[in-house]
């Protein structure tokens, strides 16, 4: 399989050299030559398969070619040594669960295949070290950083909005020591963004360091996100409910609901999808308008969503042809405000019992809001909301228990470096190591 960029003006890679760019020479970001569509039986049995058979027969229609059988399915397992329920919360919604893994967030579906994956091609060329620069609004640093956390031949510098995390957050990325370093960026997500990006572009530091990126840009983080759509599927099957689905997806930098999408090409029978924002809802315009307008972004309860310039906007973009009336066809959008978002988790934990994290809280209001009633809605419950501990607590007006595996981060001592946004600061950094 072969990888092109979105920009289209450098030629095609491996896989290999996909994973380890993580961006295009061009600035574009890397998209596989074909989806292959998954044979008709596959989609008849599904509800008969486990989590990881499914997931490892979609792995095989992108990496197949590329790494041994027996290979990518221990990586597959390996990935997903975590469950990840469809929970009932409505008649006709269900909460699918994203937050079993270790680091209690979506992301570690990402974060651990990419390790490995990495991992594999590191052994295999003797390559020395690789560097994992990755950007964080919340939960992509600490998925990132355990699923890398010893794995030999990488080092990963996690950069964060300084002020801008939640402490559980903070704490899952800044506690580990050992081949991670937490880099407390004195700016927002988009600036480390900025930072990360431009890193990659610097030929200087590219002779000097082995650089690749662990965000939603790189292919090998991204594609794995596909795997929990089809296993949401199957379960729907098998409760009689796989009719008319409808997929809500709470989203930022736009990686997830792009995953969600493949699938829909490979053809998983999904009838459409909304993209729920906060007030960072770049998306939502340019679905009202057909232009798209990045913007600073702006700080509110669902953190990891405060995205002003999403990347992966331009796969989506590409995946439908740059149509918008295509990707509207598919795709429909909401944006809430933090007072919308509070009212929404107060009133599902009064009135179903199910407590929200603020960017499911999006996910569910928008399948309320948008399903029709011959529709069944599936929203992406994106972390544990005890992440959001303080925000939660004083919108329920109850304690939230924290469970055990983030207990056990929150005994850590932080350690960061403080980082300023000016890249010529953070190049320096990178050249002294």
């Amino acid at each position: 399989m072969k990888y092109y960029s979105t920009n289209k003006q450098v030629s095609e890679v491996t896989l290999e050299e996909a994973v380890v760019k993580g961006l295009a020479a061009d600035k574009g970001l890397f998209m596989p030559s074909t989806i292959k569509l998954l044979p008709k039986e596959f989609y008849d049995n599904i509800e008969s398969l486990s989590f990881q058979e499914i997931a490892y027969r979609v792995a095989d229609a992108f990496f197949g070619e590329d790494i041994p059988a027996d290979t990518l399915k221990q990586i597959v397992y390996d990935t997903l040594s975590f469950d990840i329920p469809l929970i009932k919360v409505t008649e006709n919604i269900y909460s699918l669960e994203l937050f079993h893994g270790p680091t209690l967030a979506f992301k570690d579906v990402g974060g651990r295949f990419m390790a490995r994956l990495l991992g594999y091609f590191i052994q295999k060329e003797g390559k020395k070290q690789v560097n994992v620069l990755v950007a964080t609004s919340g939960d992509t640093g600490s998925a990132v950083a355990n699923g890398f956390l010893g794995v030999e031949g990488i080092h990963v510098y996690v950069l964060y909005p300084k002020g801008k995390v939640s402490e559980i957050q903070e704490k899952q990325f800044t506690t580990l020591g050992q081949n991670i370093t937490a880099l407390e960026v004195d700016g927002t997500f988009d600036d480390c963004q900025a930072l990360v990006k431009s890193a990659f572009m610097d030929r200087e530091l590219n002779e000097h360091l082995q650089l690749t990126s662990a965000n939603s840009i790189n292919v090998a983080r991204f594609l794995p996100q596909a795997f929990y759509y089809f296993y949401a599927y199957a379960q729907l099957k098998r409760a009689g409910k796989a009719d008319n689905v409808v997929v809500c997806v709470p989203s930022g930098n736009f990686g997830n609901i792009t995953a969600g999408l493949f699938g829909k090409r490979m053809g998983l029978p999904l009838k459409r999808f909304i993209a729920a924002n906060n007030r960072n809802d770049i998306f939502y315009q340019y679905l009202q308008t057909s232009i798209y307008t990045p913007r600073p972004s702006i700080a509110t309860i669902a953190n990891a969503m405060d995205v002003g310039d999403p990347s992966n906007f331009v796969r989506v973009l590409d995946l439908y042809g740059d149509d918008h009336a295509a990707i509207s066809a598919e795709v429909s959008g909401a944006t809430y405000t933090d007072a919308q978002i509070a009212e929404t988790m107060k009133s599902v934990w009064e009135t179903e019992n199910y407590l929200l994290d603020p960017h499911g809280a999006c996910g569910f209001r928008a399948l309320t809001e948008g399903l029709r009633s011959d529709e069944t809605g599936i929203f992406l419950e994106t972390a544990h909301p005890a992440k959001f501990k303080d925000t939660v607590e004083e919108i329920i007006g109850e304690v939230v228990q924290i469970p055990e595996k983030l207990q056990t981060f929150m005994q850590g001592e932080k350690k960061s470096l403080s980082m300023s946004k000016d890249f010529a600061v953070f190049k320096q950094y990178l050249l002294s190591l």
